[in-house]
């Protein structure tokens, strides 16, 4: 017999193996332990929502208004003041929340960041969320340092 044709009958139908060339399962497995489940993905937190959706009215895809009902006390018109007065251009790079993280100070309130991307440029954004006594998030201040997105 041919060395290089040399092989086992059996879990490959009969036909001939090259030698040295293992078989693609694994020979007589006897445990029955399986491989893991994936991890669940982790659901994001309201501080990613806002900063979606913050960024989308400081960039002038969305109107002022539409964050109404999810700001308190002098937030909303710290965001009158970052919108554009008119809405965004079409030509224009369109930003993008490239990170978002959050500290809790306390309970019922986060201080979020996002670092935006304009093309080469990247903004800061900090926000501050404050849970109501319905148990829903609101936008309570927001900031941005460096270029406006």
């Amino acid at each position: 017999m041919d060395t290089t044709t040399r092989g086992t009958i059996g879990s490959n139908g009969g036909r001939r193996r090259p030698a040295g060339r293992p078989g693609t399962r694994p020979a007589g497995r006897r445990d029955q332990r399986r491989p893991a489940s994936p991890v669940p993905a982790l659901r994001p937190g309201p501080h990613h929502w806002f900063a979606e959706r913050l960024l989308a009215v400081v960039s002038g895809r969305r109107p002022v208004h539409s964050l109404l009902g999810h700001t308190v006390g002098p937030a909303y018109q710290q965001l009158v003041n970052l919108a554009p007065a008119e809405q965004a251009l079409r030509e224009r790079l369109s930003p993008v929340v490239r990170q978002c993280g959050r500290f809790i100070p306390g309970p019922g309130v986060i201080e979020a960041f996002a670092r935006i991307a304009t093309g080469d440029r990247v903004t800061a954004m900090a926000f501050r969320l404050e849970q109501g006594p319905d148990l829903r998030w609101r936008c309570a201040a927001v900031e941005i340092q460096g270029p406006r997105p």
